[in-house]
């Protein structure tokens, strides 16, 4: 019952924020920040930052840490829903509003109960899709996203097996709202949890393959996201509880879904250079040059039709 309780649980949140964030990128322009062009340094400080972090929240004293997590969350959806709500203090407004109601859910109900993992999960499910829109259409491409991947399949195994601190971070941040992770607990019995760096990975190696190869590239990240980022490590973390005798307290991801990604990315390559974002209108693909009107003979002049001059279609 528990593994396919967690099977359920986490397909559908990988599944739900790597759609979220491919329907952002079709349907929202985010602000391009004047960075240049992702190149390997990029990727160098991205996994400083990574290695950073954990260290900097442990760092901090138990009752600032939510505090702390909660302004990464406000910030994080402030910047990536400013051009999907544009008055600024309804922006604010809606964003108090999901940050009060993750943390009354957790006062009410406590951090085992499903209300405050339904309501922490929507936060983290926004801020993922945000991060993801913000470093894509910010000129991420796949390349970068593969080669980062593979580097953090070995700073979650190191940070996992041989260095605990990711099973540190995970307690460190019980007892208190605002977790750096989404899923669902019922009591003491079921309980998924999947956390927001995983859920950012598969975001971001859907987006990218989907801007980079179209459809093609969309269907290899979601079958991926699937197979390795979901079901490997949820079997693998039971078939090792049947066989030890011990269930593990942490099965790091990435030790399965950035290798296969990485192989994902080195086989649509093979189509060709990736596309960029001047190559993508207004979330529709741009297969080729945009067709030439046909040109109208010189036997007879065209005749005057009524009715409005010229209609304009928007499409979002």
């Amino acid at each position: 019952m528990t593994v396919f309780y967690q099977l359920a649980v986490t397909i559908a949140l990988a599944l739900a924020v790597c759609a979220g964030a491919v329907h952002y990128f079709r349907t929202v322009r985010a602000a391009r920040p004047p960075v240049g062009v992702f190149n390997g340094r990029d990727i160098f400080v991205i996994m400083g930052f990574v290695l950073a972090l954990p260290y900097v929240y442990l760092a901090l004293p138990g009752g600032v840490l939510p505090a702390v997590l909660a302004l990464v969350f406000a910030g994080g959806l402030s910047v990536g829903y400013r051009p999907v709500i544009g008055d600024g203090r309804l922006r604010w407004a809606l964003i108090a509003v999901l940050i009060a109601g993750v943390f009354a859910a957790h006062l009410a109900f406590g951090e085992l109960a499903a209300p405050y993992w339904i309501a922490n999960s929507c936060v983290v499910g926004l801020v993922v899709v945000s991060a993801t829109n913000l470093n894509v259409q910010g000129g991420m491409r796949l390349r970068n996203v593969a080669w980062f991947l593979l580097a953090l399949t070995l700073y979650d195994a190191f940070f996992a097996w041989v260095v605990p601190l990711t099973e540190e971070l995970s307690e460190a941040v019980q007892g208190y709202p605002f977790a750096p992770a989404a899923g669902l607990r019922i009591g003491d019995d079921l309980g998924a949890v999947v956390g927001m760096g995983d859920l950012l990975a598969y975001a971001l190696f859907t987006t990218t393959a989907y801007k980079a190869y179209g459809k093609a590239g969309l269907r290899t990240g979601i079958a991926l996201v699937l197979l390795f980022g979901a079901v490997a490590p949820v079997v693998t973390l039971h078939v090792v509880g049947v066989v030890t005798g011990h269930v593990p307290a942490v099965m790091p991801a990435q030790v399965f879904f950035g290798p296969a990604a990485f192989i994902g990315y080195l086989l649509l390559r093979r189509r060709g250079p990736e596309r960029r974002m001047a190559e993508i209108v207004f979330g529709r693909e741009r297969l080729g040059t945009p067709r030439q009107a046909p040109a109208r003979t010189a036997q007879a002049p065209a005749a005057a039709e009524p009715g409005p001059a010229a209609e304009v279609t928007v499409a979002r």
